[in-house]
């Protein structure tokens, strides 16, 4: 299986709700509307995404934009730009410096305008639509150009955010799938992004063996010698080569995996502590407790807390995300 394939396997997005904004210079939106994972790009003109603590990047006309939900940020059409407005869960139009709400069409915040910017954005709004492997991989902020992801046009994604037709949020559901998957492949097809280690070390015979065992049986009581003898290498090549290529050491990448693997299934589903602990490899709550507390600073019932309140099952389906 591929890299890209190993982080969405699980990824479908339920109720996204896309929004196009229309905005006159000069314009900067602070997000802050707690979505786990949010998708821009633009339709006409160009914009900066300027997240907290981390440089500007720019986005332009057809890329595509990936940023994780726990990275604050403004979109704006200068990094200079002071936000303004800020644009929550529970009003994406605040109605001021030329992004009122519009009667028309659906989905649509201000009115058109000779030279007015055009942004498109859509949100998965559920955490339990990704999983932790997912956003530990990506960067706070991902921007893929145009041309290096064959992703639906953005004259499409504009066309079915304005249009209400039968059938409309399974189209826009797998338009905001599609549109992270070409952001991914185009991520990792760019030989200098800085994608994760394991995500390159997939391609190598040896190390891409042994990964691939750790990920599909992640419950099986490894050892270094019997990945090596599954990969057909000896002990000491396979614990030299995987630590070169991937970073870490094969047994402290598996402590990562099956962590991860728990955090999904906490957030995922009802079972015990103690089920999930023996699904990815611990003999009891109390083995998978001690892990968790290490490699997350938390136990495993208080990742279970749950959702924040901008959960769609939580609010009104027509609020928006950011």
């Amino acid at each position: 299986m591929d890299a890209v394939s190993e982080l969405l396997g699980e990824v479908r997005a339920r109720g996204a709700i896309f929004r196009q904004t229309i905005v006159r210079p000069p314009w900067a939106l602070r997000m802050a509307s707690g979505a786990p994972l949010t998708l821009a790009t633009m339709l006409r003109r160009h914009a900066w995404i300027v997240p907290d603590q981390h440089e500007p990047v720019p986005i332009g006309v057809g890329d595509i934009a990936v940023i994780r939900g726990d990275v604050p940020y403004t979109v704006a059409d200068d990094p200079a730009t002071t936000p303004s407005l800020v644009v929550t869960s529970a009003d994406y139009c605040p109605g001021a410096n030329g992004i009122e709400r519009a009667s028309w069409p659906a989905r649509t915040c201000g009115t058109p305008t000779e030279g007015a910017a055009v942004l498109l954005s859509g949100a998965f709004e559920r955490r339990g639509e990704l999983s932790e492997r997912l956003l530990r991989a990506l960067p706070a902020v991902l921007v893929v150009p145009a041309q290096d992801s064959p992703a639906p046009s953005v004259e499409t994604v504009a066309e079915e955010i304005a249009r209400d037709r039968p059938g409309q949020q399974l189209v826009l559901d797998r338009l905001l799938d599609l549109m992270l998957v070409c952001a991914l492949r185009g991520w990792f097809d760019n030989p200098d992004a800085d994608a994760p280690a394991w995500c390159r070390a997939l391609d190598d015979p040896v190390v891409g063996t042994a990964l691939r065992l750790l990920h599909d049986t992640p419950a099986r009581p490894w050892t270094v010698a019997d990945l090596a003898a599954e990969a057909g290498v000896s002990r000491a090549a396979l614990a030299r080569r995987f630590t070169a290529l991937v970073g870490e050491p094969p047994m402290s990448y598996l402590t990562g995996w099956r962590i991860a693997l728990a955090a999904d299934l906490l957030r995922e589903t009802d079972h015990t502590v103690g089920t999930i602990a023996k699904k990815v490899g611990y003999a009891n709550a109390f083995a998978l407790s001690v892990a968790f507390k290490r490699l997350r600073g938390t136990r495993p019932s208080d990742h279970r807390s749950p959702e924040p309140a901008w959960r769609a099952d939580r609010r009104s389906p027509t609020t928006p995300p950011g």
